[in-house]
C-alpha cells in the first residue's frame, strides 16, 4: 500500500486532558491502514519544514462510518504540535499517509497484551479494535488525566497503572500486570523507551512473543535521511551498519530484532 500526500480538512477537535488532543481528519489515504502505521502532517508556517509523525489511532471510511477520515491523538509538545492544536473544523491540513509497517496479528488461540505508556496509547486504541482474539488492554498514565481509557472497554477488559497512583496501579504497566495475575502468550506495545525495554525483558524471561512499535522524532518519514534509527544486533542492508530506520523498517519491530 503507496504513501500519498494530500489536503485533509480539519472535521473535529477536542482537549482530551490538559495538553492532550484529539483530531479527526477528513481524508480517505488512511481507509486502509494498518494498526501500528502513521501519517506525518505539514505545518503552515514555512520555517518549519519538517513534516511531524504521528500515530494512526482511529479510521472511519465512508461505507461503514459514513466517511472517510483518520484520527490521531497527540501531546501539545513544541511549536509545530501547538499549530495543529489551534486548528479549527474546516481548516486544511497537508498529510502523507499510511507510513510505515503494522503489528503483526496473533496467532489462533494465543492471548495477547496490549500496552500503551503515554503518548503510545493511541496507535494501541486502533490495535484494539483490529486485533481479534483474547486481549487484555495495560495502560501506563502519569496521573488522573487518563485519555481514551474509557474507549477501550469495548474491545477488551482493561487495566490502568498510573505514576502517582491516582488510577488503577500505582506504578507502571508491568506493577499493573502482576498485581491483576494477568498472563498472556503475546505483547503488543508502544510507549517511552524505559517501558519498552522493560517489556522485552519481562517477555524474555516469561517466553513470549514481543512486538513493540518506537517513538522517535523523524525528519523525511519516508526512510530517505537516516535521522530516526534504532540500534541491532544485526547489520543493516541498506546502510551497512547496525542500524534499522524506524519510519522505513518500522515503527514496530520484533523486540529481538533492536537493542533498546
Amino acid at each position: 500500500m503507496a504513501q500519498k500526500k494530500e489536503t485533509g480538512i480539519v472535521l473535529r477537535q477536542e482537549e482530551l486532558t490538559p495538553g492532550m488532543f484529539s483530531m479527526w481528519i477528513g481524508t480517505g489515504i488512511c481507509r486502509d491502514a494498518a494498526a501500528g502505521q502513521f501519517v506525518t502532517l505539514y505545518c503552515s508556517d514555512a520555517s518549519r519544514l519538517l513534516p511531524r509523525p504521528f500515530g494512526i489511532c482511529d479510521v472511519r471510511t465512508k461505507e461503514r462510518d459514513g466517511e472517510d477520515s483518520v484520527r490521531i491523538v497527540y501531546r501539545v509538545a513544541g511549536a509545530g504540535t501547538r499549530e495543529f492544536s489551534e486548528m479549527k473544523p474546516g481548516d486544511p491540513v497537508d498529510l502523507m499517509g499510511p507510513l510505515g509497517n503494522s503489528f503483526p496479528m496473533q496467532e489462533p488461540g494465543k492471548r495477547a497484551f496490549l500496552i500503551g505508556g503515554g503518548s503510545g496509547v493511541p496507535p494501541i486504541y486502533h490495535l484494539a479494535k483490529r486485533l481479534n482474539g483474547d486481549k487484555t488492554v495495560i495502560l501506563g498514565y502519569r496521573d488522573s488525566n487518563t485519555f481514551l481509557a474509557d474507549e477501550f472497554a469495548p474491545y477488551a477488559p482493561v487495566f490502568c497503572a498510573s505514576e502517582d497512583g491516582s488510577v488503577g496501579s500505582r506504578g507502571n504497566v508491568l506493577d499493573a500486570i502482576r498485581e491483576n495475575d494477568l498472563t498472556a502468550d503475546t505483547i503488543y506495545a508502544c510507549g517511552p523507551m524505559p517501558m519498552l525495554r522493560a517489556l522485552k525483558a519481562y517477555a524474555e524471561e516469561n517466553g513470549m512473543d514481543c512486538y513493540v512499535s518506537l517513538e522517535e522524532r523523524m525528519a523525511c518519514g519516508i526512510g530517505a535521511c537516516l535521522a530516526c534509527v534504532c540500534r541491532t544486533p544485526e547489520k543493516d542492508a541498506h546502510s551497512n551498519v547496525n542500524n534499522k530506520r524506524i519510519c522505513k523498517d518500522g515503527p514496530v519491530f520484533d523486540a529481538r530484532e533492536v537493542i533498546l
